[in-house]
């Protein structure tokens, strides 16, 4: 394919197709996804392998698997098909009251529980034609899908990798308490270092391996390591694991509220101090002046009881509090 492209020369419906067969790595869910039959999704690959000259998907064990050049076109092509639905919408201005879209927050459990109760509260005030859609995230995929317009919006723990484009919003900063069931045999009037130690712990570890912030204050403080009975990946098993047991969890204040007004729960400061963490939303500097996108962005920021958040640059985030496993 010659560096000038002609597009007058290229029928654009391929470009759709391309971006469909990029996203599902299978022709039959492809041609799903836009409308087709198997036959012509089939059709369009080989047009689409003699124009870019490069096979695009390829055999592997698992199925089809994308060329280094049909990753390379990924995310430059969603974005590019994004920009141009938006250029094509009809309606340019965003009224809450009666918009009817779908808005993608990308977040984990833990912010899903602070964030959601509340926002869907607002959402059905202000704008009750309007969808919301919570993914998973992991931070290290995530910066890509903003950028190409597949999430509109991220709720996260720092460090965020910086990347081209990227804008950040400090939210809150949250605290540790910690956490047993009520009736604990060893823990009546209060939670002091010799018993907290002493109990077995349960861990807050989305990775699943690794030490979480409170490992880290005892080694500072040259004191013993502290039992881990339970791992956990999910930020809302954890406290549910508390209830049925006699381990103690120490995890950010905000989650255990929510818990402790439906279950039988005895909250504590914590007996050594535990950094606290920062919560951020991230999006693309494309959409800084998006109505819908700064309206969806002040509704996160409201959800969790922040009137106006510092606005920056995720390449000069370096003091933002990262969250540690606890």
């Amino acid at each position: 394919m010659p560096d000038e492209v002609d597009l007058a020369g290229i029928n654009l419906n391929l470009l759709v197709a391309l971006d469909a067969l990029l996203r599902e790595a299978h022709v039959t869910r492809a041609a799903t996804r836009v409308g087709l039959t198997q036959s012509a999704m089939s059709h369009a690959l080989a047009q689409l392998r003699e124009l870019l000259d490069d096979a695009l998907l390829i055999r592997g064990r698992g199925g089809m698997v994308l060329t280094p050049r049909a990753e390379q076109l990924t995310a430059p092509l969603r974005r590019g098909l994004v920009e141009l639905q938006r250029a094509l919408r009809s309606e340019p201005a965003f009224e809450p009251g009666t918009a009817t879209r779908r808005f993608t927050v990308a977040t984990r459990d833990y912010f899903g529980s602070v964030l959601l109760p509340s926002a869907l509260e607002l959402l059905g005030r202000e704008a009750p034609g309007v969808d919301l859609s919570v993914q998973h995230v992991e931070n290290s995929t995530f910066p890509a899908l903003l950028e190409s317009g597949e999430v509109d919006l991220s709720v996260v723990t720092p460090p965020v990798e910086p990347g081209p484009g990227l804008r950040q919003q400090k939210l809150f900063t949250e605290d540790f308490v910690c956490v047993v069931r009520k009736g604990h045999p060893k823990v009546r009037r209060g939670m002091d270092l010799d018993t907290y130690l002493e109990l077995s712990h349960v861990l807050i570890s989305p990775r699943g391996d690794g030490v979480g912030a409170v490992d880290v204050a005892l080694a500072k403080r040259g004191l013993p390591p502290r039992r881990i009975a339970v791992r956990v990946p999910y930020f809302l098993i954890a406290p549910l694991v508390v209830t049925r047991s006699d381990h103690v969890l120490t995890a950010p204040r905000r989650l255990i509220a929510a818990f402790s007004e439906a279950y039988p729960l005895q909250v504590f400061p914590p007996p050594l101090p535990v950094p606290p963490f920062d919560m951020i939303q991230v999006w693309h500097e494309r959409f800084d002046g998006d109505p819908a996108h700064q309206w969806l962005r002040g509704l996160v920021a409201r959800a969790v009881g922040v009137a106006h958040p510092v606005s920056r640059n995720t390449r000069s985030s370096r003091r933002v509090r990262r969250a540690p496993a606890s």
